[in-house]
């Protein structure tokens, strides 16, 4: 019975062997996991083949060695998931080779480590919370109420000394403002507000996104009044300040952001004339008036015992701070340190705060009071043909407004609602659980999001790129592969009669084409490439980002070099598809560029083609625009 009960386990061995070659080393095999993958509603979500090279160092911190399985295993969960949620982790699972060249790009090995909190965080929330329950196909939370709200107002803030702190609940995005009313006050007159990110596990204090510095009696470096600007992490301690006025007049302090003075040229300059009143806290009367033999007084926003009200505005690549209305400041946004991960405002010093106003903050529409909601749904994609042309849309997680706002209108185009052009949104996790459960509802809701396994940073937009490219031709089998951000107005109708037109199916690339450009060796420049990244003096052809195009044998093959590890990465997404096509043309294939201006890096002009830097209310006045004209018309202010 003994040797009976040998024989069997050897023979059961050996079957299971014979299986696990058969199935896993096919080369149907991940065909094969694919459609376990997306039929089995209870599979467990994992990482197919998730390498296993040597542990990946990151090289800011050669001391913190993560092991690639570890990565993965925070990454991966159990849980019972509808057909829509599977959808909308298809590039997640296709992404798993990013694990084992994380470091190369920076901020890598830290974003999938933070997604991994996040996704856990994330799982145990819908796990454990019985306050969110399936309604008619959505999402509803029936006690949390709105967890993203647009507005925050904090009244009779504080008194004179005391610290300040307004919760920021689901981050800042471009538009969102903070509006400060109080007085200068006490011996000094010195302030600061803060705007910090959130609580970094094991760290004992946030990294600051803006510490905004007011020093009315000057500091080390001067006795006039000094607005200092910085930045803190623990990684990196205090950034570079940027000081208002500036001492010196280099090209940094002459730079601009989103088109404005970093330093108004007003600032430290003499008043021609005085002010001939101005009110002040807690005083009826009116200032007495200067001497007309006084000596000229310096222009300072602020001032010991009068009102000021101060908002500091995000722009698209900066914060911007106007005092009374007037244009004071404007602070470039630093790497890693993004509006969107904004967690708090922090008010302290010599100020007294009557009022504190966050608004145009990131909010979620109410998916059951959503009319239009089946029309705003992903269509399903026809099984019996191929998709013509996929578009992948960048988008950060609590950009809800800007997809909501594509979604009413150029995906409303009967090519999108037929299924012959479809439509995804690339977005990765965030590091707040509240703006994570919103984007989950969002994703099973509208079917449209593939969820990145990875934490949102600038830097790695080009991990996007790639997933859009496995998408476009893996799970769709699109002829033609297109990329473009949730704030750019894409005209379908003509991109398509374009790409009749040009008639090519092979080695295309369609956009606003750039033959002849330089990297930009200037350290302040945000598209700064240092010698190491970029040795060449020039870039091959490539297509800017608001909008390009590359057929499907492109797209492939970018994938096949991403599993094979042959993809050079580089930081600036669109510049790194023109190199990788280069590469493919040294390989044989013939290249086609077709350039086309209509494309427009920024704004609108009539007859454009794709317009950029489109707020939510600029989309849908341009699509009301198309329905009346079927024409590119921009709307006038």
């Amino acid at each position: 019975m003994k040797k009976w009960h040998g024989g069997f386990v050897i023979v059961s061995l050996f079957i299971i062997l014979m299986l696990r070659y058969v199935i896993l080393d096919s080369p149907l095999a991940e065909k094969s996991l694919q459609y376990v993958f997306q039929q089995n509603r209870t599979a467990e979500l994992h990482w197919l083949d998730v390498p296993n090279p040597p542990a990946i160092q990151n090289p800011q911190n050669s001391s913190a060695v993560i092991s690639t399985k570890l990565l993965a295993s925070n990454l991966s969960i159990t849980r019972n998931l509808s057909d829509r949620e599977l959808q909308s982790l298809y590039s997640w699972n296709h992404l798993r080779h990013l694990l084992s060249h994380a470091h190369i790009l920076p901020d890598g090995v830290e974003a999938i480590k933070e997604a991994g909190v996040a996704w856990r965080e994330l799982n145990a929330a819908l796990a454990y919370d019985d306050s969110i329950v399936s309604v008619n196909g959505s999402a509803q939370q029936k006690d949390k109420g709105n967890q993203c709200p647009y507005s925050i107002r904090r009244m009779n803030a504080t008194r004179l000394g005391d610290r300040f702190a307004l919760k920021i609940p689901c981050g800042l995005i471009q538009g969102s403002s903070i509006t400060i009313i109080g007085t200068p006050g006490g011996l000094l007159g010195n302030f600061k507000i803060e705007l910090t990110g959130a609580a970094v596990p094991g760290e004992p204090d946030p990294p600051i996104v803006l510490h905004y510095n007011v020093r009315l009696l000057g500091d080390k470096l001067t006795e006039d009044p000094v607005i200092v600007q910085n930045t803190w992490t623990v990684a990196d301690d205090w950034g570079s300040e940027d000081r208002c006025p500036s001492p010196d007049l280099d090209a940094k302090d002459n730079a601009k952001v989103d088109d404005l003075e970093k330093c108004s040229s007003m600032v430290g300059k003499d008043q021609k004339e005085i002010m001939a009143s101005k009110l002040r806290s807690n005083v009826s009367t009116m200032p007495p008036a200067r001497k007309k033999n006084a000596e000229p007084r310096k222009y300072f926003p602020f001032n010991q015992g009068y009102l000021a009200v101060a908002i500091l505005r995000v722009g698209p690549h900066g914060i911007h701070m106007t005092v009374d209305g007037k244009h004071i400041t404007s602070f470039a946004f630093r790497e890693d340190l993004e509006p969107g991960f904004v967690g708090e405002v922090r008010i302290a010093g010599d100020i007294k705060l009557l009022s504190v106003i966050a608004s145009g903050l990131p909010t979620t529409e109410d998916f059951e009071h959503v009319t239009d909601l089946e029309m705003l749904k992903a269509p399903p994609v026809p099984t019996d043909k191929s998709v013509d042309l996929f578009i992948g849309v960048f988008s950060t997680a609590n950009n809800f407004k800007r997809r909501m706002a594509v979604r009413r209108t150029w995906m409303q185009y009967d090519a999108v609602r037929s299924g012959k052009v479809a439509v995804r949104f690339f977005v990765g996790l965030h590091k707040n659980e509240v703006v994570n459960e919103e984007l989950w509802n969002e994703a099973r809701t509208y079917g449209d999001i593939q969820l990145m396994p990875f934490v949102d940073y600038y830097s790695l937009i080009l991990w996007k790129t790639i997933a859009i490219c496995i998408y476009g031709t893996n799970a769709l089998s699109a002829k033609y592969v297109m990329k473009t951000d949730d704030d750019a107005f894409v005209r379908v109708d003509e991109i398509l009669s374009s790409l009749d037109r040009a008639n090519i199916s092979h080695g295309l690339l369609y956009g606003r084409v750039n033959s002849d450009s330089q990297p930009h060796r200037d350290p302040y420049s945000k598209w700064y490439i240092t010698p190491e990244e970029w040795p060449e003096e020039s870039y091959p052809p490539w297509a800017h980002g608001p909008g390009y195009i590359v057929s499907k044998d492109i797209a492939k093959e970018v994938y096949r070099k991403h599993k094979n590890g042959e993809l050079k990465m580089f930081k600036l997404e669109d510049v790194a598809m023109g190199i990788w096509i280069n590469e493919m043309k040294k390989d044989g294939l013939d290249v086609k560029y077709e350039n086309d201006g209509r494309i427009l890096v920024e704004g609108c002009e009539d007859g454009y083609v794709i317009a950029h830097y489109q707020e939510p209310r600029d989309m849908m006045c341009l699509w009301d625009k198309f329905q009346k004209t079927k024409r590119g018309t921009c709307c006038r202010e």
